[in-house]
C-alpha cells in the first residue's frame, strides 16, 4: 500500500474545527481514499482585537492503489 500526503490550508470564520473540516471536505471534491489528517499549525487574522479568521495549515493522507 502507498500512501500519499498533500499539505493544504482551510479556514473558517468559526473556529479551527471548522477550518479542519474545510480543508478535509475541499480536498474529497477531488481525492479518493482520506485516511487522515495531521494538524500542523494552527494561525488566525485578527482586526481591531477581534479574531477574523481561524486558519490551520494540515496534512491530508490518502491511499493509493497499487496496481
Amino acid at each position: 500500500m502507498v500512501v500519499k500526503v498533500i499539505e493544504l490550508v482551510g479556514e473558517s470564520k468559526e473556529n479551527w474545527e471548522d477550518a479542519i473540516q474545510n480543508a478535509v471536505s475541499e480536498a474529497s471534491k477531488t481525492v479518493r481514499n482520506i485516511s487522515g489528517v495531521e494538524v500542523l499549525n494552527f494561525t488566525c487574522d485578527v482586526e481591531d482585537g477581534k479574531i477574523t479568521d481561524y486558519k490551520c495549515d494540515v496534512h491530508v493522507a490518502f491511499k493509493v492503489d497499487g496496481k
